[in-house]
């Protein structure tokens, strides 16, 4: 698993039939200490409803297809889960609430 920010979005209307209707988006991978933008951006399928700006979990390989409904999805990257927080050896890296206020 990874954590990135989503960047952006991706629409192509040329694609597999079990993409349809399927959310596409941008992620930008971070290091999970620091938040820092790590390696190149990669597009992932979003199962959770996340939108732009928002730390996100992505899974990928044959992890990515086992998200809810995508089991005959063509997928290498899927988006599982929006972070409200990340503690790690009891300092607060992140907080969403925080974040919002901002």
């Amino acid at each position: 698993m990874i954590i990135g920010r989503v960047i952006g979005n991706i629409v192509c209307t040329q694609k597999d039939e079990n993409l349809r209707g399927k959310k596409m988006l941008v992620i930008q991978p971070l290091n999970l200490c620091t938040l820092k933008n790590e390696n190149s951006p990669l597009v992932a399928l979003d199962a959770v409803g996340a939108g732009e700006g928002e730390i996100v979990m992505v899974v990928g390989g044959s992890s990515a297809r086992l998200a809810d409904g995508y089991s005959k999805i063509p997928v290498d990257q899927s988006v599982i889960g929006i972070l409200d927080s990340i503690d790690i050896g009891g300092t607060k890296l992140y907080c969403k609430k925080k974040e919002d206020a901002t």
